[in-house]
């Protein structure tokens, strides 16, 4: 447990250099390097490139729902000592597909950039640092947050429950930080606590491997 409140507390402290701008989607290079590496996540990936195909059509609440949806079934939660065999991995939504696995982060991870694939604003969408209560324990746990408008409440996808909820319907998450690709906030308030820059060597990493897949 101490050491994923540190893992945590480095990311509050993400630094150095500026966050590079969004590109084009590409779901011809998604596909190309999934089957590059397996037929199986091949497979996976063109499950994922048609749902955003379709859904980039579609309400932005049933955006939400299907990429939900799609990887809580997908992947089964592992911690990243047992799927990578380190402390600690942020896998890139193919690399997780690969793995049909991942920890939470990876969770919200593939969701946010399944999301922005989809046309949904990254201004929309924050990864959420919470203490999640389970079992009488208090965990550390990130979810995504969507917000409709700018102070509105946000909508909760997460990989312990199944719905996309209200943040007043989660009572069982506190949330302490969260963060996108423009900003770093305390709470999931509207009150910035700093600049999403990354000395950060594991965000900086899967950057370079999301937008290697294609998704940036």
């Amino acid at each position: 447990m101490a050491s994923r409140r540190r893992r945590w507390w480095w990311l509050a402290l993400l630094l150095a250099c500026s966050w590079p701008a969004l590109a084009a989607y590409d779901a011809a290079r998604v596909l190309e390097v999934a089957a590059a590496r397996s037929p199986r996540l091949a497979e996976q990936a063109q499950a994922l490139v048609q749902l955003i195909e379709r859904d980039s059509t579609q309400e932005e609440s049933q955006r939400l729902k299907d990429i939900n949806d799609f990887f809580n079934r997908r992947l089964a939660f592992k911690e990243d000592s047992v799927v990578w065999g380190v402390p600690d991995y942020w896998a890139s939504p193919l690399e997780s597909l690969e793995k049909r696995a991942g920890d939470c982060e990876d969770y919200a991870i593939a969701k946010y950039f399944s999301l922005a694939a989809s046309g949904v604003a990254t201004a929309k969408l924050r990864m959420v640092y919470v203490r999640a209560r389970l079992g009488g324990q208090s965990l550390a746990h990130m979810v995504l947050a969507y917000y409709a408008q700018p102070g509105a409440e946000p909508l909760i996808l997460d990989n312990l429950r199944p719905e996309v909820l209200p943040a007043s319907q989660r009572p069982d998450l506190t949330p302490v930080f969260s963060f996108n690709t423009e900003g770093l906030w305390q709470g999931v308030g509207q009150v910035t606590a700093g600049d999403p820059l990354a000395r950060l060597s594991l965000w900086r990493e899967l950057v370079a491997k999301v937008r290697a897949e294609g998704f940036l």
